[in-house]
């Protein structure tokens, strides 16, 4: 007996105390603010708390948060104290989390009947959302920076620059700068292309950056693990560097001097790409007349990608040009072409 008065006296209270009609249990609404078009009114109650009621003046949300704002689709910014700190979410009209407490603000922007929110935490990170709380991309960024006039914005991360513009339609992505590396040496990949960038996202250009400078480790050392890793086992379509000269003994990059990117025609329906890697090489090779010896020289690799996104993007081939070191003129060199010139001649 005592067990079921005890539920009843709990159920009691806790039916009359969230209760959204007026009655004497109901909290009392000390100052009601900002309207939505539905004629819902955020209210603060006599602690300083915010909630929400309808144009009954009934409540739909509890007055739990320190502080709310309407932002469209029957959901709202809303801030709470968690451990000391008063983060930003968003909550809808049944008090359900929509986006976690866990940014220092959520602020509104608008461009040509574009809406986005911009989600910032304290270490200035951000997370870009549509207008229903959706994110825009599939990843956070480290930092921005937006325009005065709001129609272009900037987004980094620890390896790379995005520059996208802002319209009616959204974000588009109209530049890239990304930071690779391969051995101990940094090169950085920038886009500019319109078409290119079209066809490309973020993801994608990450990947590939990757990919390159993994192949260049490939191509110098001639580790299968990393040609395995980077076309999922297939070897066809790829070679190193001077594979077949036996006179070199070692082969050492310098420094990326140049790499673009571009589209190339293919066979098939998917699209491809290619990478182009200008690498500054120093090279020791034997020579029989005076020994071991340093040379250096530019040599460019390509590297062609085939794939409509990110999960199936794959390298399909890499080369490097020319095929042959060019080495430098010696007695013996000189005497060797002069006699192939001879011998040319009497043919």
């Amino acid at each position: 007996m005592i067990i079921l008065l005890a539920v009843a006296i709990r159920k009691f209270h806790s039916d009359t105390t969230t209760s959204t009609g007026n009655n004497t249990f109901q909290t009392d609404i000390i100052n009601s603010l900002d309207a939505d078009s539905d004629g819902n009114r955020i209210f603060k109650d006599n602690s300083g708390l915010s909630g929400i009621i309808d144009n009954n003046n009934k409540i739909i949300v509890a007055p739990e948060w320190h502080d709310l704002k309407f932002s469209g689709n029957n959901i709202c910014t809303a801030r709470q104290r968690i451990d000391d700190r008063l983060l930003t979410g968003c909550i809808d009209y049944e008090g359900n989390v929509i986006v976690p407490f866990i940014y220092n603000s959520i602020e509104r922007y608008q461009k040509d009947g574009f809406i986005f929110y911009i989600a910032l935490s304290g270490d200035n990170s951000c997370v870009i959302y549509d207008e229903r709380f959706m994110p825009c991309f599939r990843k956070s960024w480290k930092n921005y920076s937006l325009s005065d006039g709001q129609d272009e914005i900037v987004f980094r991360t620890d390896n790379a620059t995005y520059g996208y513009a802002i319209s009616e339609n959204g974000f588009r992505l109209k530049s890239a700068e990304i930071i690779g590396k391969t051995f101990d040496r940094s090169f950085v990949l920038s886009v500019n292309s319109r078409i290119l960038l079209s066809k490309l996202s973020v993801s994608m250009l990450e990947k590939i950056v990757d990919i390159a400078g993994k192949y260049i480790e490939y191509a110098y050392t001639g580790n299968d693990i990393i040609l395995d890793d980077i076309t999922n086992g297939g070897r066809s379509g790829f070679s190193q560097l001077f594979p077949e000269d036996h006179r070199i003994l070692s082969k050492k990059l310098l420094n990326i001097s140049d790499i673009f990117m571009y589209s190339v025609r293919s066979n098939d329906d998917t699209p491809h790409y290619a990478v182009s890697v200008t690498a500054d090489t120093e090279i020791e090779y034997s020579d029989k007349k005076s020994g071991q010896n340093t040379m250096r020289g530019e040599y460019t690799a390509v590297i062609e990608f085939s794939g409509y996104s990110a999960n199936d993007l794959t390298a399909v081939a890499g080369n490097f040009t020319p095929e042959e070191p060019e080495y430098p003129q010696t007695d013996e060199t000189e005497s060797t072409s002069a006699n192939k010139e001879d011998t040319n001649e009497e043919t």
